[in-house]
């Protein structure tokens, strides 16, 4: 492994402590100090939600990531949408990664996220299933890998020696590779094998990609289509191919249990509009990615190319259908590969009740659970 690869992946282990400063102060200072700033973070979380008391809903705080698997948001937030149809502010928070989404519904610093499969996974076992339910689908496909065209991998057979890259250790696309690997008969090097699988955020895999420093990378949109586009990469695994009917989840829409039992009526009304834009991007992408890139142009100060983020938007499949199947598929694939320490219970993730209701009212056909009845 060339040493910038095993800086980068060094750097993308390392956790902040934060910086230090040479004033010290008075221990029982800082101890006030301490007290009065966690009296003042309690107090700025409660004081928007006090009205609920009273049945009342002020605004909604909703996340969501910046990126293609998240269209509804972005295209909701350039339009405005989705205030229009609640009839309240939304307080729109940008997460960049599921961990810190997850952790905002543990504090119930947000009401409702767009989240993938492995933090909500993570997430609902972490807090025993009592912090947040699933309450629609918001994305399926867009996943796969990408090689470089003289990586010398042409077939199944060509991975010994190579270096692949996925965005994040235990990651949805982590694990995805982690058993596609082991399925075909591969070793990772970390076990004594012989192929490398190396964790590099998606700007510095198309970095090393381009620098011919790692082989492929098995990511996500608008990743891929990066690798392609800019990297010159080549497509070598659409991921929809492993999965029945091609279909599997990439991002759902949560909700934080408390905040849904006593809202429903709003959280009825989001889920309704969250259908009606997702029916709105998938009748017209060219148009909506339009709206979509000014939006991500506005949030990151850069957009993606206009071939970019076509192939993006057409591998990805918008819909409010959780698949659930192949979620539960994941959270199995997360505990064989020692990802989770014991055998996930996810019984009441999904709470499609108000999903359902919302698409007999449209005469569309409903969503399952996945649960064999």
């Amino acid at each position: 492994m060339t040493s910038d690869l095993q800086q980068q992946c060094k750097a993308n282990r390392k956790k902040t402590n934060g910086s230090h400063s040479s004033f010290r102060p008075h221990p029982s200072l800082r101890k006030a100090v301490k007290r009065f700033s966690c009296v003042i973070f309690l107090f700025c979380l409660l004081v928007p939600r006090l009205s609920e008391a009273a049945g009342e809903v002020r605004a909604l705080r909703l996340g969501y990531f910046p990126n293609i698997t998240h269209a509804q948001p972005l295209h909701a937030r350039a339009t405005g949408e989705f205030e229009k149809a609640l009839g309240i502010p939304i307080h729109w928070i940008s997460f960049n990664a599921g961990p810190s989404a997850v952790e905002a519904l543990f504090v119930d610093a947000v009401d409702a996220t767009f989240l993938g499969p492995s933090p909500t996974i993570n997430g609902y076992i972490k807090s025993k299933g009592e912090k947040f339910v699933i309450v629609s689908g918001a994305s399926g496909g867009g996943a796969g890998m990408i090689v470089r065209q003289d990586s010398g991998i042409r077939g199944v057979q060509d991975f010994n020696g190579k270096i692949i890259a996925t965005p994040q250790l235990g990651n949805t696309q982590d694990l995805a590779a982690r058993a596609w690997f082991a399925g075909k008969g591969y070793r990772l090097k970390e076990t004594g094998g012989t192929v490398a699988l190396v964790p590099l955020s998606n700007p510095d895999q198309l970095n090393m990609f381009r620098k011919k420093q790692i082989d492929g990378a098995w990511t996500v949109e608008p990743w891929l289509s990066r690798l392609e586009v800019e990297g010159g990469g080549v497509m070598f695994l659409d991921e929809k191919t492993l999965w029945p009917d091609g279909r599997y989840v990439t991002a759902h829409l949560v909700v934080n249990r408390n905040f849904l039992a006593r809202n429903p009526l709003l959280v009825k009304k989001l889920l309704a509009i969250h259908v009606k834009v997702t029916q709105q991007i998938n009748a017209d992408k060219k148009a909506a990615a339009k709206v979509i890139n000014a939006q991500l142009k506005r949030e990151t100060g850069k957009q993606l190319k206009d071939e970019v983020i076509t192939r993006a938007i057409s591998r990805v499949q918008l819909t409010w259908d959780p698949i659930a199947p192949s979620l539960r598929h994941s959270a199995e694939t997360a505990y064989r590969l020692k990802f989770l320490r014991t055998a996930p219970n996810l019984e009441g993730i999904y709470s499609l009740k108000l999903l359902n209701e919302v698409l007999r009212e449209q005469n569309l056909p409903e969503v399952s659970d996945g649960k064999r009845r």
